[in-house]
């Protein structure tokens, strides 16, 4: 098999993973995490950004076939990750790149979500985030900043956490093997 067909089939590996991780912990209704970028996360950060979005984007493709078409607009947030784990692994994507690239993301992810989730589901989706929205409403904020700052809650512990785990995995000796960098 040549390197860019092993790329395409970690590609793959890495959806099922995101799919995978995304339902078991909305099944377990843990609160502010989602882990549904991890794989889209450790393909932008081994093997660039393009990779990283077709990754992404067949995430929410796949979860559109599986649980409705309106995980299909989120998939603009999975390019936002590919985009931004690139850009920050350049070098290489160390517990630094990491903490860097979830602060970023907990911030960044939720300006193109927040309106996507609002629009199509009024802000509220079933999610742990939906407590600090509602809280936040009840505090008299609008809607859409709301929307935001509860989403940027959930997604200030999933990012961080999601990229650190995706850091120390890399960092794994099996996983020097899958490497390109």
């Amino acid at each position: 098999m040549n390197s860019k067909a092993k790329v395409i089939a970690m590609c793959a590996i890495a959806v099922a993973l995101n799919v995978v991780l995304g339902e078991a912990v909305s099944m377990l209704s843990i609160p502010l995490l989602f882990l549904d970028t991890m794989g889209t996360i450790f393909i932008a950060a081994n093997f660039g950004m393009s990779y990283g979005i077709l990754t992404g984007v067949s995430t929410n493709l796949l979860m559109g076939m599986i649980s409705g078409p309106l995980s299909i607009p989120f998939a603009l947030v999975n390019v936002a990750v590919a985009v931004i784990v690139a850009l920050l692994a350049k070098k290489g994507f160390g517990y630094k790149q990491a903490l860097i690239a979830g602060v970023l993301l907990a911030f960044i992810c939720p300006m193109i979500g927040a309106p996507i989730r609002l629009a199509l589901f009024g802000g509220f989706t079933g999610s742990g985030t939906d407590i600090v929205i509602m809280a936040l409403r009840a505090s008299g904020k609008e809607m859409i900043s709301a929307t935001y700052w509860g989403a940027v809650t959930g997604n200030f512990v999933d990012k961080i956490v999601s990229c650190l785990l995706v850091a120390w995995f890399i960092k794994l000796p099996q996983m020097k093997r899958f490497a390109v960098k």
